[in-house]
C-alpha cells in the first residue's frame, strides 16, 4: 500500500471516528497501529478491508441507534453503546493484523529472491487460486467479523423474537448472547458479502499477463472467481453462527429482572450482578440460618442495650420482626432477590474474548480447509 494514500486515509478515519465518537482515545491509538501494519503490506487489499470493515460496521451501529438503545441496558447506566475501546479494536482485527504482517514479510522475501538470480523462488507475487494460505486467513477474519457485526447490530432490529441457538424452541430477549433470528443471519450475509465484493475487486489475482512472468501464476477462471466470492460470503455467516454458539455457551447473559432487558457490559466487558446485590444475597443466607424458625420476615436488629456486658459475657442481640418501613429502605425487592440474574450461559468469556476466539478459529479453519481442498501445504506460510 502506498503511504501517500494510506497516511491521509488513516487520518481521515481518525477524524471520522472522533466526529462520530466511534472510538475512545485508546481505541484510536489501536486503530492507528492496526492501520499502519495493514498499510505496510504491498497490496491495497488488507488496508482496504480494514477500512471497509470499520466504516460499514460503524454505519451498521448507527442505524436506529436511539431505538436500539431502548432494547438493552448498559451495565453502568449509560444510554446506548459507547465508543469502542482498544480491546474491542484488537478483538476483531488482531488476527488479521498478524497475518497481514506475516504475509507482507513473505512477499518482501519473494521480491528479494526474484532480484537474485541464484536464489530459489517459491510462491508468486500475484495471488494464485492455489496460492497463499495467509491471504485466505486475512479475508476469512474480516468476512467473519463483518458478518458478526452486521448480525448483531441489525439483527437486534428484527421483528421476530430471537431464539437461543443451543435451544431453538426457547425465545430470549433481544441482545441475548446466542440469540439468533432469520433477519440477523441475513444481515450477517450482507456484511460478509461486502467483504467478498471488495476482495474480488482488489485481490491481485494472477491473469494472462502474469502467467509467464517471474513471480506469476496460473490465471483464474470465471468459475473460480464466482466460487471464491460465494465461499467468502458464506464463510462469514458460518463465523457469525459460531460466534453465537460461543456466546450462548461460554458467555453469561445478564438480564435485568425489573425490565426484562439484557444488560450489556461497557466496552464489551462482563456485565455482572452488582457487588451490593451479592452482599444482600449472602446476608439473606446467613439470616436464614441464624433466624431459622422465626418466620420469613424475621431479621436481626440490634439496639444499644443489646451490646451490654453481663458478668463478662455479651448479651445476645434481640430479634425483632421488621415492619414495612424498614423493608422499603432496602435496595432490593424486599425479598432479598437480586435485580439482575444470568439468563443463559456460563461466565467464562466476555464479548471481546468471544470475538477474538471467533476470528482466530475462523481464520485458522479457513486456511486448514483451503490446504486440504486446494492442496497447499501449511509449510508455505513460513517466512
Amino acid at each position: 500500500m502506498q503511504w501517500q494514500i494510506a497516511a491521509p486515509a488513516t487520518l481521515a478515519l481518525v477524524v471520522y471516528a472522533q466526529w462520530r465518537k466511534a472510538l475512545t482515545p485508546s481505541g484510536i491509538l489501536a486503530a492507528i497501529f492496526t492501520a499502519a501494519i495493514h498499510a505496510y503490506h504491498p497490496w491495497n487489499l488488507p488496508f482496504t478491508l480494514l477500512c471497509t470493515f470499520f466504516l460499514s460496521g460503524t454505519l451498521a451501529t448507527k442505524i436506529k441507534h436511539g431505538y436500539k438503545a431502548t432494547l438493552t441496558m448498559q451495565s453502568k447506566g449509560s444510554v446506548g453503546e459507547g465508543p469502542r475501546t482498544h480491546t474491542q479494536v484488537f478483538a476483531n482485527s488482531l488476527i488479521a493484523t498478524a497475518l497481514t504482517w506475516t504475509h507482507a514479510v513473505q512477499l518482501g522475501k519473494r521480491q528479494a529472491s526474484l532480484a537474485n538470480p541464484n536464489a530459489e523462488t517459491t510462491g508468486s507475487l500475484c495471488y494464485s487460486f492455489h496460492g497463499d494460505l495467509l491471504v485466505i486467513g486475512i479475508i476469512a477474519c474480516y468476512a467473519a467479523a463483518a458478518a458478526d457485526t452486521f448480525s448483531s447490530e441489525l439483527g437486534i432490529l428484527a421483528r421476530t423474537q430471537p431464539r437461543l441457538i443451543t435451544d431453538p424452541v426457547r425465545k430470549v430477549p433481544p441482545g441475548t448472547n446466542g440469540g439468533v433470528t432469520i433477519e440477523g443471519l441475513a444481515a450477517g450475509l450482507l456484511g460478509s458479502s461486502i467483504i467478498a465484493a471488495v476482495t474480488m475487486y482488489l485481490l491481485p489475482t494472477c491473469d494472462e499477463s502474469t502467467a509467464d512472468t517471474p513471480g506469476g501464476g496460473v490465471p483464474w477462471t470465471t468459475q473460480q472467481r464466482v466460487l471464491y466470492a460465494v465461499a467468502i460470503a458464506l464463510w462469514g455467516v458460518v463465523g457469525s453462527i459460531f460466534d453465537s454458539w460461543l456466546g450462548a455457551t461460554c458467555q453469561a447473559t445478564v438480564k435485568d429482572v425489573r425490565t426484562g432487558k439484557v444488560v450489556e457490559g461497557e466496552g464489551g466487558s462482563r456485565a455482572l450482578v452488582s457487588p451490593t446485590e451479592t452482599r444482600q444475597l449472602a446476608r439473606a443466607e446467613v439470616e436464614k440460618v441464624v433466624l431459622a424458625g422465626e418466620g420469613q420476615d424475621a431479621t436481626e436488629k440490634t439496639d444499644a442495650s443489646s451490646s451490654a456486658i453481663d458478668d463478662g459475657a455479651a448479651v445476645a442481640p434481640r430479634k425483632e420482626k421488621e415492619g414495612p418501613k424498614e423493608k422499603a429502605r432496602r435496595p432490593s425487592f424486599g425479598d432479598e432477590k437480586p435485580t439482575r440474574v444470568i439468563e443463559n450461559g456460563i461466565d467464562l468469556l466476555d464479548n471481546n474474548d468471544v470475538n477474538f476466539l471467533m476470528t482466530l478459529f475462523m481464520s485458522v479453519a479457513a486456511m486448514t480447509l483451503a490446504s486440504k481442498v486446494l492442496g497447499v501445504p501449511f509449510e508455505s506460510i513460513k517466512v
